[in-house]
Parts: C-alpha cells; sequence; structure tokens
C-alpha cells in the first residue's frame, strides 16, 4: 500500500500575523491565505483517491483472505481496516470541502475588503503630505 505521508515543502509561505493593518499587507496576507488553502486543498484531493484506494484494497484483501479459507479473525480484522478507512475517506472529503469554502471565503473577504478600502488606500498612497492613522478623529 502506498500510504507514506510526509510534509511536503510548499511554495506558498504562511501568512504572518505581525499586526501588519495596512491596506497591502492585508491584501497580501488574505492572497497568502487563498493560496495555501487551494494548496491544502489539492493535497486533500490526493488524500481522498489514495484512502479510497487503500480501502478498495483492504476490502479485496478481505475476500481473498475469505476465500483462502483462513481464521475467521483475519477476515473481520482486514474488513475492519477496509470500513475505518472508507471512515476515514468520508471525514477527508468533509475537511477538503471546508478547505474549499474557506479559500472561496477568503478570496470573497479581499474582494470587500478591496472594494471598501482600497480607494483609500490610493488616496493616501499618492499624496505627499502625511495623513493620521486610521482612529486619530475617534479621540
Amino acid at each position: 500500500m502506498s500510504s507514506d505521508l510526509a510534509p511536503r515543502p510548499s511554495g506558498a509561505a504562511p501568512a504572518v500575523a505581525d499586526g501588519d493593518n495596512r491596506y497591502k499587507a492585508v491584501q497580501a496576507k488574505l492572497n497568502a491565505l487563498g493560496r495555501a488553502l487551494d494548496d491544502a486543498g489539492l493535497g486533500l484531493e490526493e488524500l481522498v483517491r489514495s484512502v479510497k484506494r487503500n480501502a478498495k484494497r483492504a476490502e479485496d484483501a478481505a475476500r481473498d483472505v475469505a476465500n483462502a479459507e483462513l481464521d475467521p479473525k483475519f477476515v473481520e480484522l482486514t474488513s475492519n481496516v477496509g470500513v475505518a478507512l472508507g471512515g476515514a475517506g468520508v471525514q477527508v472529503k468533509k475537511l477538503h470541502d471546508t478547505a474549499q469554502e474557506t479559500a472561496d471565503l477568503t478570496y470573497e473577504t479581499k474582494a470587500t475588503h478591496s472594494t471598501l478600502y482600497g480607494a483609500l488606500d490610493d488616496i493616501r498612497s499618492n499624496r505627499r503630505e502625511r495623513t493620521p492613522k486610521p482612529g486619530f478623529f475617534d479621540r
């Protein structure tokens, strides 16, 4: 069975929680998060396929063990492995769906953030004069 789980180096670096809330920094963090979730989704898709293949192999092995008339406890144990892998496949699929939904929401949040604050950032970025930080006038 090919179920060698090992961490893979990812091209996307995790978004740093550094307290930098400038417009471009937030956009970059949302973009990095979306890419990381997309990459995780691809890995989870492959894991779902692998778990399903291994569950099928375990079911086939249980049938072969039964046909070989070995001790029934080995048939049951091998069958249980197939059932457990099937359940794990369902949960990995749910995790994949959640990662995809979160990625979609991340891109939606990025677009909303851009709509709300993009023009303000353009104005602030293109002025020679310094502008007060957000919240300055709330005192």
